[in-house]
C-alpha cells in the first residue's frame, strides 16, 4: 500500500525522486471541443476496450456511453445551456477567487475598457514572459468571425469583424472527461494488493494481472473514475443483428480498469491515442507544468474577449488531491460537467486520524494503569 504524502508532490508520492522523466499530463480545453468523440473511439481501439451497452443514443443526451467507466476511459459529455445559464456561468466566473486561477476583475459595462490582469495572467495576455510562462503572440483577429478566412492582405484587417463569436440564446458544452491522475491518488493509497502503481511519468496505472477485484479503489476515487469491469455492465440487450453485445470479448473481467494515459505508448516516446486523434487540439498532451502554463494563457485569452465563464479545474496544487495530472478549462461550474467542486482524497485525514487514535490509546492505557495501581493500594 502506498504511503500518503499529503504535503509533498507526486514525485514524493511515487518515490520517483531520481526519475529522468518529467510529469506528464493532459490539458483539455472544452471551449474548442466539437463533440466528435474521436478521442473515445481512439481510446477504445488502442486499448481494446469493449463497448458500453448498445450503439443507441441515451434518452437524456446525444450520447451512447453516459459516463466514464471500466470500458470507457475517455468520455465526451453533451450539455445544453440556455441564455439564463450562460449568464449565470459568466457571473460565477467573475466571482472566482481561488479555483486554480487568479482573480479577474469584472467590467462595469460592455463599453468600458478591460481592466488589466495581474501576475501571470496579465503577462500572458500582454505577450510578456513572467514567472516562467512562455510568450504568447497576439493573433489580432478572430478566425471564427465572418470574413476572417477570406483572401486579404495578411497585415490589413480593415473591414474584418473581430467581434468574438457569441451565442446569446443557446450553446452546447462539450467536455472530454478522463482519469485525473491525481497528485495524491486515493485509488493508489487504498489498493491492498499493489495492483495500482505510479509510473515514471507520474501517472497511475492498474496492473490487471495483480488486481483481485476487491473494489476498494472504486470507493477511494473522489471523481468516480475507476470501476470494476463487470459482464452485467456491457452485456445488455440489443436489437442489432450484425453484432450482439453478448458475443463480445471482455478482457480482464472483474478487475478494476481506468485510463493509463497510454503508458505503453509513453514508454515508446509516443503521445496518448486520444490527444493524437483530437482534430481541434482540444486535448493537449505534454509536460504537466507546460500544460498548466498553456491553460492559464488560454483563460487569459478568453477573459480578454469577455468570456468570463472560463476557469481552470485541477490546476490548483492546494486542492484536496494536490492538483491533477489532467487539467481542464471549463465554461461553467464543475458540477455542470459532473465534477466535484472540491475533490478530496479519501486518505487525506489518515495522519490526523492515526495521531488521534494513538492519543486515545495512550489515554486508555494510562487510565487502566491508574485503576490497577489504585486497586492494589486499597
Amino acid at each position: 500500500m502506498s504511503t500518503p504524502t499529503i504535503d509533498g508532490g507526486a514525485l514524493a508520492d511515487g518515490h520517483w525522486h531520481d526519475s529522468a522523466h518529467s510529469r506528464k499530463g493532459f490539458f483539455t480545453d472544452t471551449s474548442i471541443c466539437i463533440g466528435c468523440k474521436a478521442c473515445e473511439v481512439a481510446c477504445k481501439e488502442w486499448n481494446r476496450n469493449p463497448q458500453d451497452g448498445t450503439f443507441e443514443l441515451l434518452g437524456s443526451s446525444y450520447d451512447n456511453t453516459g459516463s466514464l467507466g471500466a470500458n470507457t476511459w475517455r468520455h465526451v459529455a453533451f450539455i445544453e445551456q440556455d441564455s439564463d445559464r450562460i449568464e449565470k456561468a459568466r457571473e460565477s466566473g467573475r466571482k472566482l477567487v481561488n479555483l486554480g486561477m487568479p482573480t479577474i476583475r469584472p467590467r462595469t459595462d460592455e463599453s468600458a475598457a478591460a481592466q488589466p490582469l495581474d501576475g501571470a495572467l496579465g503577462a500572458a495576455a500582454e505577450g510578456r514572459t513572467s514567472a516562467g510562462l512562455p510568450t504568447t503572440p497576439e493573433l489580432g483577429v478572430d478566425l471564427l468571425a465572418p470574413g476572417a478566412l477570406e483572401p486579404s492582405d495578411p497585415d490589413d484587417f480593415t473591414g474584418v469583424d473581430t467581434t468574438p463569436p457569441d451565442t446569446a440564446d443557446f450553446r452546447w458544452l462539450m467536455s472530454s472527461d478522463v482519469c485525473k491522475h491525481c497528485t495524491h491518488a486515493g485509488c493508489l493509497d487504498v489498493c491492498p494488493t499493489g495492483a495500482l502503481f505510479r509510473t515514471e511519468f507520474d501517472t497511475v496505472v492498474v496492473q490487471n494481472d495483480v488486481c483481485n477485484g476487491c473494489g476498494t479503489c472504486v470507493a477511494g476515487c473522489p471523481f468516480g473514475v475507476i470501476e470494476r469491469r463487470d459482464d452485467g455492465t456491457i452485456n445488455t440487450p440489443t436489437d442489432r443483428d450484425d453484432r450482439k453485445a453478448a458475443d463480445m470479448d471482455v478482457p480482464d473481467a472483474g478487475t478494476a480498469n481506468k485510463c493509463t494515459l497510454c503508458y505503453d505508448r509513453l514508454v515508446e516516446g509516443q503521445e496518448p491515442a486520444c490527444a493524437q486523434t483530437c482534430p481541434t487540439q482540444s486535448i493537449k498532451f505534454g509536460d504537466r507544468q507546460d500544460m498548466v502554463d498553456q491553460a492559464h494563457d488560454r483563460v487569459a485569452e478568453l477573459h480578454a474577449k469577455g468570456l468570463t465563464e472560463a476557469r481552470l479545474y485541477g490546476a490548483n496544487p492546494n486542492d484536496g488531491v494536490g492538483g491533477t495530472g489532467s487539467v481542464f478549462l471549463l465554461l461553467d461550474e464543475p458540477e455542470v460537467y459532473g465534477l466535484p467542486p472540491d475533490p478530496r482524497v479519501a486518505t487525506k485525514d489518515l495522519p490526523k486520524m492515526y495521531a488521534n487514535a494513538g492519543i486515545a490509546a495512550l489515554g486508555m492505557v494510562a487510565a487502566a494503569g491508574l485503576a490497577f495501581l489504585g486497586s492494589r493500594r486499597s
